[in-house]
């Protein structure tokens, strides 16, 4: 039985189907097999607040709003058409990726702009797990622990992930996200160069021309591609300024040298995130690259360098195996409900650190981590309070760290404030508390010492 699955990056999109055992990517109508998740309309558009929603308002005619959901829905139902064109059937099953960062109002969005693209969403999974799924890690090794990390280098970010792999079971340990680097960094970069070499060679200057600008986006883009496999490349822009052609050739030892601070950003969170983890380089196992811009050589070669006696997993195209990996996870699920697989289990994790809002004897404010990242839920914590006095009553502030997409460093976001139960009971005082946003009881409950 046929399945699909997809992986929605913040660029592009891939879509892959698995047929008699196998799991393959599928070409759009325009022979590519990557297709960019962008949506365009004709009309002037911004992005303003509707409703304390974030909403685009295009202007012309008539004024309409289209939410992000709406957008994505757009792009999954063209994951959807290109995937039942390669099956040649009306097939809806489907396994959806999401970066492992997604909280959970995130994920339920995507799992409703898939539903309501046509398709039946069998289960969101994390793309790093699907990385590791379609290499069949863990799948041919019963018992003992190794570990696994995973490098994505997509579009407009970056991701590094460290897994524990335990008898088939997929357990993150730490993860990494940046949002200030990515493929359009090593792009931008290059543009730059070719605007310096069109000033150069013709004393005009077009950095401040956003036409041609992105023309020379366009062209560098194209030439970053072709250097992956070729030692140089040619990059030809017709009539970018005041009529005048410009053609400019670069070679691969230029470009490493054009970008080598940005091969240096990309590859310094490896070292971070093994250090917060307790993990050296010799600890992994496997290294398994995702993303496009995981096909530049340099930067494959200074992972193999952090990496010295390290499988280094890059034999599938890297922006092609999460979806391949979701594919897998859907055959299976597929499977299952027919009776011919065994049965896969999916345990939430948090994203990130949870954290406690305490204040010292200074009076200054204490944040303590209740649960650390990647920790299974729902979990139960215990953490000893202490104040002056006989407690009656207590109000506890819960905070989660969050990444936000301008690159910042992470801040404290609030989770939970609302204690809806405070009793003493064997000389302890129990605390549990209801998210405010849902009314749904928070899976963390807290026993405090009166």
């Amino acid at each position: 039985m046929a399945a699909i699955g997809v992986h929605f990056g913040y660029t592009c999109a891939c879509v892959a189907i698995f047929k008699d055992g196998r799991a393959e990517v599928v070409a759009n109508d325009a022979g590519d097999r990557v297709t960019p998740a962008v949506v365009a309309y004709r009309d002037t558009e911004q992005v303003v607040n509707k409703g304390e929603k974030p909403v685009y308002e295009m202007t012309g005619e008539m004024t309409r709003h289209v939410a992000p959901q709406d957008v994505a829905k757009l792009i999954l139902h063209k994951m959807k058409e290109t995937a039942q064109s390669a099956l040649g059937a009306d097939v809806t099953e489907a396994v959806i990726t999401v970066p492992f960062e997604f909280a959970h109002a995130q994920k339920a969005a995507l799992r409703a702009a898939a539903e309501a693209a046509g398709f039946r969403v069998l289960r969101l999974i994390h793309e790093p797990a699907a990385a590791l799924l379609a290499y069949g890690i863990g799948q041919d090794c019963p018992s003992g622990k190794s570990h696994v990390l995973v490098y994505k280098l997509g579009g407009t970010s970056l991701s590094v992930t460290v897994l524990q792999v335990n008898g088939g079971m997929f357990r993150v340990l730490n993860t990494h996200t940046d949002h200030s680097i990515g493929g359009e960094s090593f792009t931008s970069a290059l543009a730059q160069h070719l605007a310096a070499e069109f000033k150069r060679s013709f004393k005009q200057d077009v950095s401040s021309n956003a036409r041609a600008m992105l023309k020379l986006m366009n062209g560098a883009d194209m030439a970053k591609h072709s250097l992956s496999t070729l030692g140089s490349a040619n990059c030809f822009v017709d009539s970018l300024h005041d009529g005048m052609d410009f053609d400019c050739n670069i070679s691969r030892a230029r470009f490493e040298l054009l970008c080598s601070s940005l091969f240096n950003k990309s590859v310094q969170p490896i070292r971070s995130l093994l250090e917060t983890t307790g993990l050296s380089t010799s600890d992994i196992n496997k290294v398994v690259l995702c993303g496009g811009s995981a096909r530049i050589p340099r930067l494959q070669q200074m992972i193999k360098d952090l990496f010295a006696d390290v499988e280094l997993l890059s034999s599938a195209p890297p922006d092609e195996v999460i979806a391949v990996g979701a594919a897998m996870e859907a055959g299976l699920l597929v499977g299952r409900e027919i009776g011919s697989s065994p049965e896969s289990v999916t345990v939430e994790a948090c994203v990130s650190d949870i954290l406690l809002k305490e204040v010292d004897e200074t009076g200054a404010e204490v944040f303590s981590v209740l649960l650390p990242s990647g920790t299974p839920l729902p979990a139960r914590r215990h953490h000893i309070l202490s104040g002056p006095g006989r407690l009656a009553s207590l109000c506890l502030e819960l905070y989660q760290k969050t990444t936000e997409h301008c690159g910042l460093d992470l801040v404290f976001g609030p989770l939970c404030v609302c204690v809806t139960c405070v009793c003493f009971r064997d000389g302890s005082l129990h605390v549990s508390c209801v998210e405010q946003n849902s009314g749904k009881t928070e899976a963390i409950s807290i026993s405090a010492a009166s």
